[in-house]
């Protein structure tokens, strides 16, 4: 079947709600008249799945293209097992699923039955206008899996490197005061090494000049400060009781954090890898400001799809630079958007901010939001929304970013931004 009929909704004779689980699957399928054609529960294993296969292909026949799909979630075991089926797939927003539930039964009572009923039915009146989920390229969908456990293992480390502080803070304040930057491996090794404040006091200033060497912290700076910290380190420290407890949990935190690092080494460089290799790395890795870890990101949540977003303003809502109206009456109101995607929205916010440094135009326009009584956040918001009309031109024309190229466009325009950016010396 071509991609023309692939799309063709009038295709679909049957249409099928999946309440899913963790461990089985509450299924209704209906077809054009509302009746149910279908009702079973299936259990999250190779039998379940191929006892619903065989269900479906005696009701639909051998080509499954026929039966639409609607799930509340749009990624995830389930998903996957519905593209192997051949079904189309329909996501459903879990807020629009909410209201389908409440129009079938307004008294608030909820089912796994009743759920599977009015997604079915509810893709069966109103399937005609939502957006098709498309199976994606194993390689982009890698690369967005990579992304963001890459991002949880960050947060991990970040609540690892506070638990660490909070239990030197209550028996080793030498420690904290010797280090700045808990994120790197120096100050763990530096508790894995000297556990305790009676263990760096019986080392001596050999050995703490042996490791500040061996780590790379003998900046003139630094150094002496360092030695100083070390030489009062038992002045002010916790009782004995404390410093054994604890002096345990801060060895076991560091090591966790050392291994922590090592493996997020190994995610950089498949990310890394994944990145260099995709068709589009010269567009993002143009960007100004996305270094080498906002690039992938970037990358992996657009996709590749370059039909998947209308125009500039459906990638804004999406990444929820955009905000929502709301319009009643005389009354009208503009909300911050919550309802997007989470990944893209923290990755849009950080390199909007970082994009500051490489290009004087985002410098200003932030500077300028700033004047208008903005906070910071909303005004990397409204930069990130300016960004991201330029990043979806680019991801249609396939070019790169090109600095001059935006600035005869802000001439052409005559854009208030270019007014205030002031003029450099190469430039007079």
């Amino acid at each position: 079947m071509d991609e023309k009929s692939e799309n063709n909704w009038e295709q679909r004779r049957y249409y099928m709600g999946l309440d899913w689980a963790k461990e089985y699957h509450e299924i209704v399928v209906v077809d054009g008249d509302g009746r149910t054609m279908l009702d079973l529960r299936i259990n999250h294993t190779a039998e379940g799945w191929h006892r619903l296969r065989e269900k479906l292909v005696n009701l639909a026949g051998p080509d499954l293209s026929v039966v639409a799909a609607t799930i509340e979630t749009n990624r995830g075991p389930a998903v996957e097992r519905l593209f192997e089926l051949g079904c189309t797939i329909y996501p459903l927003n879990p807020k629009a699923a909410q209201r389908y539930r409440d129009s079938k039964a307004p008294g608030g009572g909820k089912t796994d039955h009743l759920d599977a009923l009015s997604f079915a039915d509810a893709l069966r009146t109103d399937g005609h206008g939502w957006r098709q989920l498309k199976p994606e390229e194993p390689n982009i969908q890698e690369l967005r899996l990579l992304c963001r456990d890459e991002v949880n293992l960050i947060e991990q480390r970040t609540a690892f490197v506070n638990q660490l502080q909070e239990a030197l803070h209550e028996y080793y304040p030498a420690a904290l005061d010797a280090f700045d930057d808990w994120t790197v491996p120096a100050p763990w090794a530096f508790i894995e090494r000297f556990p305790t404040p009676q263990a760096l006091k019986k080392a001596g200033k050999r050995r703490w000049e042996k490791f500040l060497h061996t780590h790379r912290l003998y900046r003139p700076a630094t150094y002496q400060k360092r030695l100083d910290v070390f030489a009062r380190a038992t002045e002010f420290c916790g009782s004995q009781a404390v410093t054994n407890a604890k002096s345990m949990l801060a060895v076991s935190l560091a090591k966790q954090l050392r291994l922590l690092a090592q493996q997020l080494k190994v995610y950089r460089k498949r990310i890394e890898e994944l990145f260099q290799e995709h068709p589009d790395y010269d567009l993002f890795g143009s960007l100004p400001g996305v270094g080498e870890k906002l690039g992938p990101r970037l990358l992996s949540e657009c996709g590749e799809d370059r039909d998947r977003f209308a125009d500039h303003q459906a990638l804004q809502c999406y990444a929820g630079t955009a905000p929502v109206s709301f319009q009643s009456g005389q009354i009208h109101k503009v909300k911050f958007r919550h309802a997007c995607n989470k990944n893209l929205r923290t990755a849009v916010h950080l390199w909007a901010d970082l994009s500051r440094q490489e290009s004087t135009w985002a410098q200003v326009y932030y500077q300028q939001k700033r004047l208008e009584g903005k906070s910071h956040a909303c005004a990397l918001r409204c930069l990130g929304q300016r960004w991201l009309k330029i990043l979806w031109k680019m991801w249609q024309t396939k070019k790169p970013y090109n600095e001059q190229l935006h600035t005869r466009n802000q001439i052409k325009h005559g854009s208030w931004v270019l007014a205030m950016t002031p003029v450099s010396s190469s430039a007079k």
